[in-house]
């Protein structure tokens, strides 16, 4: 069997999806962008220091440029796609309105890393959310306003 007839069977979003996979160096950033057209993960700089590409894989952040596509099999990943229902999540809806989106390249890895951190800890402090984005560089804002935009989240109502 070649690794061409290899796939992985993933929940992306909560919808099961199998797809096959292209050679041993797909990651699950290739798989989401180039195999299920979900763009919202960006890759920023390709070796997991940057956070542009943050996903959450069994609820955990997760620089997707690092993480085999084969590794993924049997597993679940939410992206920045997948947290909004209706409306935007909360998140979402706070960096927005404290002004802490600019070019917007980081955000949804700033918005995925910020719902893992609220999933786990509803009403963190500011030291505990600096500590949840540090891996996630922003460099058109203080992150004052990212961090504001994530207080501000914790506020409302979490789906």
């Amino acid at each position: 069997m070649s690794y061409h007839e290899l796939s992985v069977t993933v929940t992306v979003n909560g919808e099961e999806r199998t797809v096959a996979l292209r050679g041993p160096g797909q990651t699950l950033l290739d798989l989401l962008r180039d195999d299920l057209g979900l763009t919202g993960a960006k890759e920023g700089c390709g070796m997991g220091e940057c956070g542009a590409c943050t996903v959450l894989l069994d609820g955990d952040p997760v620089p997707s440029c690092l993480v085999p596509a084969a590794a993924v099999d049997g597993a679940s990943v939410e992206t920045i796609e997948g947290i909004a229902g209706e409306t935007l999540h909360p998140v979402q809806k706070a960096l927005v309105a404290e002004g802490a989106v600019q070019c917007g390249f980081c955000t949804p890895g700033v918005a995925m890393s910020s719902v893992a951190l609220l999933r786990e800890n509803s009403h963190p402090t500011e030291e505990q959310i600096r500590e949840a984005l540090a891996g996630n560089l922003c460099r058109c804002t203080g992150y004052a306003r990212i961090v504001k935009a994530v207080k501000h989240a914790s506020d409302e109502e979490q789906p």
